[in-house]
This record gives C-alpha cells, sequence and structure tokens, in this order.
C-alpha cells in the first residue's frame, strides 16, 4: 500500500485526472480528446498510463461509450474532489493578492479585543465576506509561539521578557489601562477611598506567576505592605476570570481597563476605585522577523495606521 501510494503521489498529474472527468462526462474517449485538446491517440496513452499505476483497467466499453467500473468511479470521485480543489486553491492565490479574499489570522491578548481588534475586524468583513478571519485570544507567550510557528499572521500583545525578541518585530501601539475589579452582585463597598488593604482578604483571581499583571499586582501588593493572597486562583483564562467574579461574592481579580467596563456595561462585573501606582501596560503589533506579510494581514496593520493607533 504504502509503495502505492508513494508511486501515485511521483507520478499522478493533474492532466490525468482532468482525463478521467472528462471521460466520465462524455463517455466517449474522442470527445473527452476533444475536451482535453488533445488527440486521441494522446489521450489513450495517457490513460494506459494511469491504469498501469493503480493496476487495474478503470474503464469498460459498451454501446453506450466508456463506463468506468468500481474502479473507475472510485478514482473519479477522488479526481473530482482534487481538481475542485486545484481550482480553489488558484481562486485563493488570486483573491489573496487582488485583496478581496483568503485568510487571516490574529492572536491577541484580551485587553486589545474591545477597541483595537474587534472595530477593524468588523470594517474588515463587511468590505471583504470572502475574507476568512480567525481570532486567537490567549497569552502573549502561547501567541508568541503560534507566531512563531506561522499558525497565526501577526498578534497583538507584548514581546517584553519574553526570551528569543530578535525573531519577532514589534510597533508599540498604547498603554493598557488596568482596573481593580469585583462581580456586580458583590456588596457594595460604603468606603469613598479604596485601597488594595481594603481587598486583603478576598479570594484574589489572578494569572499564572511571572505575566506581567501577576507581576503587577505583586507589586502593588508590596507596595501596600501586602502579601500576596496565599488562596487565590491562577488562570490565564478571560472566561474562567469573569465567570469566577460573577459567580462569587468575595472575589476580585486585575482586568484591562477596556475589558473591565465591557463587563461592566453588560452588569457582570464592578470596577473599583482604586488607584494603581504601577506603571501601565503597553502592547503593540509583533510579526516575525524577515516574514512576509499576506495581503489581509498588511491591511489589518494598515487599517491600525490610519486609526492612528501605531507608534
Amino acid at each position: 500500500m504504502e509503495k502505492t501510494l508513494n508511486t501515485l503521489m511521483a507520478r499522478l498529474r493533474l492532466k490525468q485526472l482532468q482525463l478521467l472527468i472528462a471521460l466520465d462526462d462524455h463517455k466517449s474517449l474522442h470527445k473527452a480528446a476533444g475536451v482535453m485538446a488533445m488527440t486521441q491517440s494522446a489521450a489513450s496513452k495517457v490513460l494506459h498510463e494511469l491504469e498501469d499505476m493503480v493496476g487495474v483497467a478503470l474503464f469498460e466499453r459498451s454501446k453506450t461509450g466508456m463506463i468506468p467500473n468500481q474502479y473507475g468511479h472510485s478514482l473519479i470521485r477522488h479526481a473530482r474532489l482534487m481538481v475542485t480543489g486545484v481550482g480553489a486553491l488558484c481562486q485563493d492565490i488570486a483573491d489573496i493578492r487582488s485583496g478581496k479574499g483568503g485568510r487571516l489570522a490574529i492572536g491577541s491578548i484580551m485587553g486589545a479585543v474591545p477597541d483595537v481588534i474587534a472595530p477593524i475586524l468588523n470594517w474588515l468583513h463587511s468590505r471583504q465576506p470572502a475574507l476568512t478571519i480567525e481570532v486567537v485570544e490567549d497569552t502573549s507567550k502561547r501567541l508568541l509561539a503560534l507566531l512563531e510557528d506561522g499558525k497565526i499572521d501577526l498578534m497583538i500583545g507584548r514581546i517584553a521578557g519574553m526570551d528569543d525578541q530578535g525573531k519577532f518585530r514589534y510597533q508599540p501601539l498604547c498603554d493598557e489601562p488596568v482596573s481593580v475589579v469585583v462581580g456586580h452582585g458583590h456588596p457594595p463597598l460604603r468606603k469613598k477611598e479604596l485601597t488594595l488593604r481594603d481587598l486583603k482578604d478576598h479570594r484574589w483571581v489572578v494569572y499564572p506567576s511571572r505575566m506581567p499583571l501577576h507581576t503587577l499586582l505583586e507589586r502593588e501588593f508590596d507596595r501596600a505592605g501586602l502579601s500576596m493572597p496565599a488562596n487565590h486562583i491562577a488562570t490565564a483564562s478571560s472566561l474562567v476570570t469573569i465567570t469566577l467574579l460573577e459567580r462569587s461574592m468575595d472575589a476580585a481579580a486585575l482586568l484591562p481597563t477596556e475589558v473591565a467596563t465591557f463587563f461592566e456595561k453588560h452588569r457582570i462585573v464592578r470596577i473599583l476605585p482604586i488607584q494603581l501606582h504601577s506603571k501601565q501596560q503597553t502592547f503593540g503589533i509583533v510579526t516575525r522577523s524577515g516574514g512576509t506579510l499576506s495581503p489581509p494581514a498588511e491591511q489589518f496593520i494598515q487599517l491600525l495606521r490610519d486609526r492612528n493607533m501605531v507608534h
């Protein structure tokens, strides 16, 4: 079986598949050759080469013409799929070159989704409905691995503190303000001025260690003369964080302010008036160094420039 597969992969040609389809459509070698712009003898030779490759006859001659046998039916079915796939590939390439189609895969940290990613993707999709768009929301570390492997075209995130920064090109976008939040059902905190000390007994939902927001929270607790809560829950998932806040009466977390504002509008969290002193995090566009961007990826970055977001 492996030898047959290797032989087919090495010798199979698109012209042979097209001839099979023409024979199935017209039931005549003469007519199929005409459709293929070949002589009948040349078409006969191509058919015999294909039958030699698979080791069986593919057609039977009858009064109504050349009729595929069970082997022929199977091969014709797959030939149609392969020819259709090649045609779709050619169309995709043409669409990508013209900027009308193709695929755009973007990675993004949570804080960039509401005001950076969503508006531009909505604009792109409304004007290029044939463009397939994929958005992966994750931590910068995980997104960088996807970017390096070519699984995403670009990412909106950070490279500060990451290994192998030379593999990537970074264009800063903007700072990421951070807010302290609790669930919307959290009992009201009556004090006019709140500090982290007022939340020292809360159950904190934090990012895993060594991640920027985890480090920021450690600095804020240290500045307030507090130790990090021993009973915290660590997760990099925004869904887990939001769900735990929404379902708890004593949980707190740091969230990017844009994300926190979005969920506050939907009455899922409440932003607390706690002033953070640590420097705001900056994020930007990250692409592979020396890599060639697809037209959709270039257009996405240009739209960011048009919105005066790229420094």
